[in-house]
């Protein structure tokens, strides 16, 4: 099987990442052996795909890093950044708004 996971990081933001053994690869990144995640300890697994074929995994990994990925994905799991308190607010114009913390509460 073929992984794509979501990790959150200790400043809130999202990575995007693939791997064969979705295991190894979190206590990778949990033990600073990931050299872009490493200063930013702790950090969760928030959400993961399986995929049958590489092809269609890594296909998926570089769509979420593109701007309509990361649009895609914040409103998959926009219940979880809504109780993180990071969300971001899509507007019928394209247009996004980030909200964090108290001011999600305001809203």
């Amino acid at each position: 099987m073929f992984y794509v996971y979501i990790l959150q990081l200790k400043n809130n933001r999202l990575y995007v990442g693939f791997t064969l053994d979705l295991k190894r690869r979190y206590k990778q990144h949990l033990s600073q052996g990931v050299k872009s995640t490493a200063r930013l300890l702790p950090l969760k697994l928030i959400h993961y795909e399986c995929y049958i074929l590489e092809e269609d995994a890594r296909r998926r990994e570089k769509f979420l890093k593109t701007s309509d990925g990361r649009f895609f994905l914040n409103r998959q799991i926009s219940s979880y950044l809504k109780k993180i308190g990071r969300y971001k607010k899509i507007y019928n114009d394209g247009m996004a708004e980030l909200v964090e913390g108290p001011a999600l509460e305001k809203r």
